[in-house]
């Protein structure tokens, strides 16, 4: 009796398990997912360097005779016009050395005139065979010496009065003086730079370009710039100038970058900005962090994508670009429109759910449109 019950029991026991065997299995927990929208894009690939508001034609003014700085008559920032003087040596020692080049000259003109007499005088005589020819030929010899000598004279008493007229520095265009380099008082140099005179005119932006890019830049490559002062203005200008070598310190290519002419008038002399230069080819494509690319055992690359609709992710074959340190361009399989798991790739399998995350842990709506933010 005691065994019939007991096998009663166990017959129950079989039947419960079987009937809860029968049932659906419990829903999946879906797994938290960190994703990403792919930056980059033909729309959005803009690279930004940083520069500085330089003038087209920027001067350094110096003397071309040296002597002691006496006068200075403008300062940095100053607006100036073309002859205007902007500073001035002690004259003295010029002044003397002109007097004296005007000296000299009287006397090669006085020694001039007396040989011009000597040869008219032994003119005569050899016309009437008092004297002999080369008598009279030497006569007219010192002339002609006499002669050298007056125009060498004159030429040295010109460049003496040029040397006096060089005693001031005078602005050779209108413009504005965007440095200065020596004060009153200061003995200088023939050709030590006084100021750096910024041209009117055109503006232009000095920036530094990278020597493994070099190859993507040419001239009148059309670019943005976006002053430091004006975040959201962004003016139209091109690459004018690239250097033909690179700077041996800094190994980057020295280039200037031209305003549109309606956009001078936006820009000061030493404003800091940002050139933005358009990506070509892999660059400009569609990129995405090397911790989203999933290696199948085929060899073939792909990455999770996440269906807004459902929430659940199918895998997508990519073709991948050329590795960077922290990226990879994509140059077909998703757009730039789609959520792709960046982390936990490997956790995960076909059509299972996920909450999508973003890198702080904060949850995302895959369904809310996203537009690629732009780089820099």
């Amino acid at each position: 009796m005691y065994g019939l019950r007991l096998v009663g029991v166990n017959c129950v026991l079989v039947l419960g398990l079987s009937a809860c065997g029968a049932g659906d299995k419990p829903a999946e927990t879906p797994r938290p997912a960190m994703v990403v929208h792919p930056g980059g894009g033909a729309d959005a690939a803009l690279t930004a360097y940083a520069g500085e508001v330089r003038a087209r034609e920027e001067s350094a003014l110096s003397f071309r005779v040296g002597g002691n700085l006496v006068r200075r008559n403008v300062d940095a920032g100053a607006r100036v016009q073309r002859g205007e003087v902007l500073a001035v040596l002690d004259p003295g020692d010029l002044q003397l050395q002109a007097q004296a080049a005007q000296a000299e000259l009287a006397a090669a003109n006085a020694e001039l005139a007396r040989t011009r007499g000597d040869r008219d005088r032994y003119a005569l005589l050899v016309r009437d065979k008092l004297v002999s020819q080369s008598t009279f030929d030497a006569q007219d010899a010192a002339y002609k010496a006499a002669e050298g000598q007056a125009r060498a004279a004159r030429a040295q008493m010109e460049v003496m009065r040029n040397q006096e007229g060089y005693s001031q520095l005078r602005a050779p265009r209108d413009g504005l003086i965007a440095t200065r380099q020596a004060e009153a008082g200061q003995v200088v140099a023939a050709g030590q730079t006084i100021y750096t005179l910024a041209a009117d005119g055109g503006r232009e932006i000095a920036i530094a370009l990278p020597e493994n890019r070099i190859r993507e830049f040419r001239i009148g490559q059309p670019v943005l710039i976006e002053l430091w002062n004006a975040p959201e203005q962004r003016l139209p200008g091109t690459i004018r100038e690239i250097a033909a070598a690179a700077d041996p310190q800094t190994r980057t290519y020295a280039a200037r970058v031209g305003l549109a002419s309606d956009a001078i008038n936006a820009v000061e002399l030493g404003q800091s900005a940002r050139v933005y230069v358009q990506e070509t080819g892999t660059q400009a494509a569609l990129k995405l962090p090397l911790s989203a690319v999933q290696r199948g055992s085929n060899g073939r690359t792909s990455v999770w994508v996440v269906n807004p609709a459902d929430g659940k992710v199918a895998l997508r074959p990519v073709t991948l670009g050329p590795y960077g340190e922290s990226e990879v361009p994509v140059i077909s399989g998703v757009s730039a429109s789609d959520w792709v798991v960046a982390g936990g790739g490997h956790l995960l399998r076909e059509g299972a759910a996920v909450t999508p995350v973003d890198r702080d842990n904060r949850p995302l709506s895959t369904s809310a449109p996203v537009a690629p933010a732009k780089k820099g």
